[in-house]
């Protein structure tokens, strides 16, 4: 069938044809990270499940990324959720960048700063976008779980097109490694130079992958008040471990503080796109969502990263510890099709398979010559949008599939018909991280999954790990073809739908595969249905997927792997 776009009234109409061409062409092969809107918060509205857990729902934007809302010095404002990275920045009323919002800004009124300013640098070179404030301490917290004297950058500098898209910020869920303020903090302590920050920065469009940290500045010499010694082992001292409690992320901290049943969270993601429904949007936080059991889950443990591979080094009182860098796990086989997939010749073979999980990520990304031989048995860029197609992960012994429905994205211009994949190419591992595949929303829509930190400082004792519950519907293929078949008697256009990032959670009355709480489809103008958040949701409004990106692509300024 033919996919085409309609006419969204005076949206576009200033836009230009080559920019709205140039615009869907960036969408189609690099994808586009851009955050959700807002409700009005209220604290007595998220569901605590006892006094170390808790849940908040997701907000979605046409499924390309999510938010939370998350509480900072006072205020309450919707930030991307990112396991992506680690750091917690907020857009400050002191802005004086591209700073017009409809969302609560930080007001800097609690802020206590440390001196030290932070520039984070994203996009590539074409676009030049940054993120640039002093860094300082606040109180800061999510779903009720808040702690004090948490570090954050307040953001007065921006080009970014953040707020035009309704997020004030990053929520980072990241390890304190990756974290750009905990390596400024900690080298700081260490009476060092700054090191060199950049945020998600992004080479090319086509390449785009977190900055590897650098812990070189760890083999230098260091001071401590007034004594003095020199580190020439590739070993951190006690004190750099440590400060993991100080100076590290958000959640992290709540996992030191021991303020969690368990030193987790998980996440399900809804979909808003194609076949609306599927799972429930939720952030449970220290325990697995309400019915669903540990042994359930297929867990796999995180790739650690040795001073060798780049990884940081370990205390010298815990000398044989080796510490994760992100949420990666290693994967055994993909298949495409029933066909299992050759594994890649551009990254040495020494190189185990192994997948970034990343909820910043709006597309599933992979080796190049691996994504190539995906698009030639399909047949080409374009394919038909109702024949469903099965992407699938072999991840500890188990299958996880892509549901057909996330694996497709209408093809984005009147010239060309049916569908095109929510699948992009990546550089490959070798040089800095060594995974190959960075499975983004539409892979996390077809799963639970549940981020386990384990023990922070001394991982051997408590290994982190990532669980999975595979969701995907045995008839997810038929649902996929009735979709289309809808979208045919729609004029040819698959509808979408946005909804804000809700201050409770959603109360399902259905459950999916695993007993995983199901969301269900809602009439436009309309904020409640089976699946309805304990306080209003966002209205829903069904409108041509095609230009909501396209206009997605138009407003994006800042970018996410």
């Amino acid at each position: 069938m033919t996919i085409r776009p309609l006419v969204l009234g005076l949206l576009l109409a200033s836009l230009t044809e080559p920019a709205l061409a140039t615009a869907i062409e960036h969408v189609r092969r690099g994808g586009i990270h851009l955050p959700l809107f807002r409700t009005e918060a209220r604290q007595a509205d998220v569901r605590k499940r006892d006094t170390n857990s808790a849940g908040i729902g997701v907000g979605d934007f046409l499924d390309v990324t999510y938010n939370v809302l998350v509480q900072v010095g006072g205020i309450e404002t919707p930030l991307v959720l990112d396991t992506g990275s680690a750091d917690l920045w907020v857009i400050s009323k002191a802005c004086t960048g591209n700073c017009s919002s409809t969302v609560p800004l930080y007001p800097q009124t609690t802020f206590q700063s440390t001196g030290q300013n932070v520039q984070l640098l994203y996009g590539d070179s074409r676009t030049g976008t940054h993120a640039a404030g002093p860094i300082g301490k606040d109180s800061a917290g999510v779903a009720g779980l808040a702690v004090a004297d948490q570090y954050l950058a307040s953001i007065i500098d921006t080009n970014t097109t953040l707020l035009e898209t309704g997020s004030a910020g990053i929520f980072g869920l990241g390890f304190p490694a990756i974290s750009v303020l905990w390596r400024q903090l900690i080298q700081a302590q260490l009476n060092e130079e700054p090191p060199t920050i950049s945020g998600r920065a992004l080479a090319d469009v086509d390449f785009r992958r977190t900055p590897f940290p650098s812990f070189d500045f760890l083999t230098k010499t260091i001071s401590f008040e007034h004594h003095k010694r020199q580190n020439t082992s590739l070993r951190s001292s006690p004190e750099v471990i440590a400060s993991f409690d100080t100076y590290g992320p958000l959640f992290t901290r709540l996992v030191a503080d021991h303020r969690l049943a368990e030193p987790m969270f998980a996440t399900t993601l809804q979909r808003d796109s194609i076949d609306i429904g599927g799972n429930v949007g939720q952030l449970s936080i220290g325990e697995l969502p309400a019915g669903i059991k540990s042994d359930s889950l297929t867990w796999v443990p995180l790739r650690a990263y040795t001073p060798q591979e780049g990884g940081l080094p370990p205390s010298s009182d815990a000398p044989h510890e080796v510490y994760p860098l992100v949420w990666e796990i290693a994967v055994d086989d993909v298949y495409f099709d029933g066909a299992k997939l050759a594994r890649s010749q551009l990254s040495s073979p020494s190189i185990t398979l192994s997948a970034l999980i990343d909820t910043g990520n709006s597309l599933m990304r992979g080796p190049q010559d691996v994504v190539a031989q995906i698009y030639t048995t399909l047949g080409g860029e374009t394919f038909d949008c109702a024949l469903p197609h099965n992407l699938t992960f072999v991840i500890g012994g188990k299958l996880f599939p892509v549901d057909p429905r996330d694996f497709v994205l209408p093809a984005l211009s009147d010239t060309r018909d049916g569908c095109v994949a929510n699948l992009a190419s990546t550089d490959p591992p070798g040089a800095g991280f060594l995974y190959s595949w960075s499975l983004g929303d539409p892979f996390l829509k077809s799963v639970l999954a549940a981020f386990h930190y384990g023990n922070l400082t001394h991982p051997s004792q408590d290994p982190p790990r990532i669980g999975l519950l595979s969701t995907v519907p045995a008839d997810s293929g038929a649902r996929l073809q009735s979709a289309v078949s809808a979208a045919a008697d729609n004029g040819g256009a698959f509808t979408a739908t946005s909804h804000l990032a809700p201050s409770g959670t959603f109360v399902a009355s259905t459950t999916g595969v695993g007993g995983v709480p199901q969301a269900t489809a809602v009439p436009a103008n309309t904020t409640t249905a089976d699946a309805t958040p304990v306080v209003s949701s966002a209205v829903r409004t069904p409108v041509p997927v095609v230009l909501l990106w396209a206009f997605c692509a138009l407003v994006l300024g800042l970018s996410y792997l």
